[in-house]
């Protein structure tokens, strides 16, 4: 498959760095002759410098023959501008589309747009995304990181595991002995910084962080198990009242459960916007790292403390002094992917990376094909791909102890018809059945191949 995709920076990079992965004929595009260079020195991909709208800049792309166009640039007017050109002039039949401003999405969600006047297929709003991820990771509150998987039936569990719990130095294999009920697995550990896929002989240790690939009716007992409570969240406050923390509340407004909500935004312009756009939740004006505005708020009496700045050490002091206040909870945006090794030395309870979510998303429109969803771990260092098998795939018919898997390979999860299994030696994987995949990155080809998702993507 031919791709273009326009924007050199994280996600641009990220995506290609993916794709290019999987031997497909990417180019990259960017006014940034850095960006561009850093995409070709890198990575197995040709690149262009010059704006991403410009019509004889994408038919030095490769606009002619390509299938799908992804306009991820820092600009949505010229990422929009940049589907219509690649959709009048060239025809090209798949195009996808970063757009920030929420007047714009306002607009493409409602019934004004038509597919002929901005012909986008995709849509992805960064800011939804990591509004959708905030909400996963207050409903999750002992993890640092949950995504959903298999039509809701079945999560991806982020535990950093503490002294106490009471699982430590126990063999994965042991585990599995001991709660033989239990519809859970371990599929990765991160330890000293280092992410790996299990063998059954490994043991866990204290500050390890593990992804748990889990039904979702075994979740609260799951979490009971590493020695992590579900608590209730009923007093939220959110930092920082732009369009991801406004649309927290709003999102949180709606929930039939009783939940108070407290904004702190520091500029007025855009405390007055989320004030008029909630109905029950208080939004303050002030500074969300002022410990007087913070105690007024009632921090102490918070079960969980949400920062969404747009500035990463705003959200993790903000973080920091709200824990120091009593807060049992906290959750902070951080694009930086650097930050992230710090978080839990830093008792952050959970973070959310914007790149990595949007990332993600792109992905899953991407790879159409028979790939129902896609999820990026870290800093783009393993995926969790579900995918419904098909009848040609070396899957099909043979038992999960007969499959070849890469070392970096393990099963979460298969779901036939409408229940989720947990992967065990005999477990036998049909024609139709969805299985769910944590693989580190270096393997993504070769589950691509396994999976034979990679040669229709549309």
């Amino acid at each position: 498959m031919k791709v273009i995709i326009c924007g050199g920076g994280q996600v641009g990079w990220q995506i290609a760095r993916h794709l290019s992965g999987e031997r497909n004929d990417v180019t990259v595009v960017d006014m940034n002759a850095d960006l561009v260079r850093r995409a070709t020195d890198t990575l197995d991909v040709q690149g262009v410098v010059g704006f991403a709208s410009y019509p004889d800049v994408l038919e030095k792309a490769g606009a002619r023959d390509a299938d799908m166009i992804i306009a991820a640039t820092h600009s949505d007017e010229v990422n929009m501008v940049t589907c219509q050109v690649a959709h009048s002039i060239f025809g090209i039949t798949r195009k996808i589309a970063r757009l920030r401003a929420q007047s714009y999405l306002d607009a493409i969600y409602s019934d004004l747009y038509r597919r002929d006047h901005l012909p986008i297929d995709v849509v992805i709003s960064p800011e939804k995304e990591v509004a959708e991820a905030a909400l996963q990771r207050l409903a999750a509150p002992s993890t640092f990181d949950t995504e959903s998987f298999m039509e809701g039936k079945a999560q991806l569990l982020g535990i950093a595991l503490d002294e106490d719990c009471p699982v430590l130095n126990t063999p994965l294999r042991q585990l599995n002995e001991l709660f033989t009920s239990l519809r859970a697995i371990v599929v990765g550990v991160r330890r000293e910084g280092r992410l790996f896929v299990p063998e059954p002989g490994d043991q866990l240790f204290a500050a390890d962080e593990v992804y748990v690939f889990v039904h979702s009716d075994d979740v609260v007992r799951t979490l009971d198990i590493f020695g992590k409570s579900s608590r209730k969240q009923e007093r939220i406050i959110v930092i920082g009242g732009g369009n991801v923390g406004l649309a927290v509340a709003k999102a949180l407004e709606a929930r039939a459960d009783r939940v108070r909500v407290k904004v702190i935004e520091r500029n007025r312009a855009k405390a007055e916007v989320a004030a008029d756009g909630l109905e029950r939740t208080i939004v303050l004006n002030g500074d969300g790292l002022d410990m007087d505005l913070l105690a007024e708020a009632n921090i102490d009496r918070a079960d969980a403390v949400l920062a969404v700045t747009d500035d990463d050490k705003t959200n993790i002091l903000a973080a920091i002094r709200a824990k120091q206040a009593g807060c049992p909870m906290a959750i902070v945006l951080v694009n930086d992917p650097t930050l992230l090794p710090i978080m839990q030395a830093l008792d952050i309870d959970a973070y959310i990376n914007p790149r990595a979510t949007t990332v993600s998303s792109i992905l899953r429109h991407v790879r159409h094909g028979r790939v129902r969803a896609i999820y990026s771990i870290g800093d783009a260092e393993a995926e969790v791909i579900e995918a419904q098998v098909l009848s040609t795939s070396p899957l099909a018919g043979r038992h999960i102890r007969d499959i070849d898997f890469p070392e970096g390979v393990l099963v979460g999860a298969v779901m036939k018809g409408d229940r989720v299994l947990k992967p065990t030696g005999d477990l036998r994987v049909d024609d139709g059945d969805v299985i769910a995949l944590f693989c580190m990155t270096a393997d993504v080809p070769e589950v691509e191949r396994l999976l034979q998702v990679s040669i229709d993507f549309f």
